[in-house]
């Protein structure tokens, strides 16, 4: 009995070692990453008047998906631009590239894409899931409701057949 004790014990303290180990290096991982998105956040101009016309759009749309919450067809014509402009950002992307200058007063439109998709898609993103989470309560509920009738009809039908 005293073995098996003494071996869950040294099995728990292995465990809470790792425990330690995946903890201090997942910590020591999220550092460079959160300077490198400081650092970005940083390095952009946010008083350019296009990035706060940007942040505005983002802003109602936003605002535009929560006031509708309640027309579904609308909000799925929401969702389905929100995902166009996704699927668009390379192609903005190239065309914001090549044309910077006229708008901007430094190039933060690189091959890859990293701005366009933090400030353009991101944000697209996060509006378009608010949208199918709604659309789903919205379902839930209708289903509810739909079940609620249909148990009331067959009420109705074997109170019907007992007259």
């Amino acid at each position: 009995m005293e073995q098996i004790q003494s071996a869950l014990e040294a099995h728990l303290d292995q465990m809470a070692d790792l425990v330690h180990t995946v903890s201090a290096d997942f910590r020591s991982g999220l550092g460079p990453a959160f300077d490198n998105l400081i650092g970005f956040f940083h390095a952009i101009n946010w008083k350019e008047t296009w990035l706060m016309c940007l942040l505005a759009f983002h802003f109602l749309y936003l605002v535009t998906a929560i006031i509708s919450r309640k027309n579904l067809n609308f909000q799925m014509l929401l969702f389905l631009t929100a995902l166009a402009g996704v699927y668009l950002a390379e192609r903005f992307n190239g065309l914001l590239r090549q044309n910077w200058r006229s708008f901007a007063s430094q190039n933060y439109f690189d091959s890859n894409g990293v701005f366009v998709s933090v400030l353009w898609s991101g944000p697209l993103l996060v509006i378009a899931i608010i949208i199918l989470i709604n659309t789903l309560f919205s379902l839930c509920h209708l289903i509810v409701k739909w079940k609620k009738a249909e148990l009331r009809h067959r009420a109705r039908l074997s109170q019907n057949k007992q007259d």
